[in-house]
């Protein structure tokens, strides 16, 4: 495809009319439109017993319904603050225009996606609202489910990748959790003893001492866990392009499921490069914060797999415009998480919508007080795959007393 030719086609994806992609939505909405009206946009915040903030959204409305999601926790700075300050633009409206809401109201400060993350938690808490007036699960509204489970990944590693024994043991105990995930993200270590590794983050570099090491320490995970389970690499842009293709050669043997954000977020060409040099499958996009930044990657065949946050890019809408244009170039998506049950149950449901998708993270789904915040009959993941509900909306509700119990210092209930 041309350059020309490539533009030309990426145009015409982005002109597709809305109603086109969901016309499950807009045969559903047509009969209630003006029907009902946004009365308040609240919000309230708890701690999760990992020490992250959460931070709830519920858009309300004068017939008694209400859509709750969840924006940007920590990091949250300043969310909170965004939502209150976006709100009268809300207030009024009809909670069933949510692209016209979301795509307009998202530039009212003159910038293309400062509040990004603001508006992405009212965008979601908008299809949780838009699915029980209209009496359906959001993947219903969304084009329908192409899965009724969703696997799921875990943070949970070994405390010495370079100590065999730590490894057996951290894989004697992830193969008993019971959840029974399968799939491990594994992370870069960082040391105090920074000549452990000789990696320098001003410099982006690891010595040879240090890629061996770290070779070696994914090598004795490999090891300790077999071919049973799974793994990936996760490098929170640390690298510079040589050492990411080093890194990415030295990891052949271990074959992660793929080796995540290796370099800094923005495109370049250097993506393309490790791309096509890496043995192991790219992954990056977890703080893309709308389509326009995931489109080069994606035409440009500079990443294997696109792994998207609901919470940083837009909702529902605009990431399942993001994994739609991934499919046709046969590139799987998966979900970045670190939210609470809230936003893993989101997430669930929004991935149950994709053709083409591949995992989930979360850092819950463990059967804790932290599955709690939302009611439950049993266990929300067995097997290492969460169940896609198919109640209203969302499908979720949350345990009054779970959250109450949490909440941050000065935060009240929805107050």
């Amino acid at each position: 495809m041309t350059p020309h030719s490539r533009r030309s086609f990426v145009k015409s994806l982005a002109g597709i009319s809305v109603a086109g992609l969901f016309t499950p939505f807009f045969t559903l909405a047509a009969t209630e439109r003006n029907k009902v009206k946004i009365t308040d946009i609240k919000t309230m915040i708890f701690k999760g017993p990992k020490g992250r903030d959460y931070t709830l959204v519920k858009v309300e409305s004068d017939s008694g319904l209400f859509g709750i999601a969840e924006a940007y926790g920590s990091p949250g700075l300043g969310i909170k603050q965004e939502i209150h300050g976006l709100k009268e633009l809300f207030v009024g409206k009809d909670p069933l225009q949510i692209d016209r809401l979301y795509t307009i109201y998202r530039y009212t400060d003159g910038s293309a996606h400062a509040q990004q993350r603001a508006m992405s938690g009212i965008e979601m808490a908008l299809w949780d609202l838009a699915g029980k007036i209209l009496d359906v699960p959001v993947h219903t509204l969304l084009g329908g489910k192409f899965r009724d489970r969703v696997r799921l990944y875990d943070h949970h590693t070994p405390k010495d990748y370079n100590d065999k024994i730590a490894c057996k043991d951290w894989a004697d105990a992830a193969k008993e959790r019971p959840n029974g995930i399968t799939i491990h993200k594994l992370g870069v270590p960082r040391t105090t003893a920074a000549e452990d590794f000789g990696y320098d983050p001003a410099n982006r570099l690891l010595s040879s001492k240090g890629l061996k090491k770290l070779i070696e320490g994914y090598e004795n995970v490999r090891e300790a866990i077999g071919w049973d389970h799974d793994l990936m690499i996760g490098c929170h842009w640390d690298f510079d392009l040589r050492t990411a293709i080093d890194l990415a050669r030295g990891l052949e043997a271990v074959k992660p499921l793929w080796l995540e954000d290796p370099m800094p977020v923005a495109y370049n060409e250097g993506w393309k490069r490790l791309s096509s040099m890496s043995p192991v499958p790219i992954c990056t996009g977890e703080n893309w914060m709308r389509r326009a930044e995931a489109a080069p990657f994606i035409v440009n065949s500079a990443i294997d797999i696109v792994h998207v946050d609901l919470r940083n890019s837009g909702g529902f809408l605009e990431n399942k415009r993001i994994a739609d244009l991934a499919d046709l170039y046969y590139m799987p998506t998966a979900t970045h998480n670190t939210g609470s049950i809230v936003n893993g149950m989101a997430s669930v449901h929004w991935a149950s919508s994709i053709r083409d998708y591949l995992a989930c993270e979360t850092v819950y789904f463990e059967g804790g007080w932290a599955d709690d915040v939302i009611l439950r009959d049993g266990p929300l993941c067995e097997n290492g795959y969460a169940k896609v509900w198919d109640k209203p909306g969302l499908g979720i509700e949350l345990n009054p007393d779970v959250v109450k119990a949490h909440l941050l210092p000065g935060e009240v209930w929805w107050g």
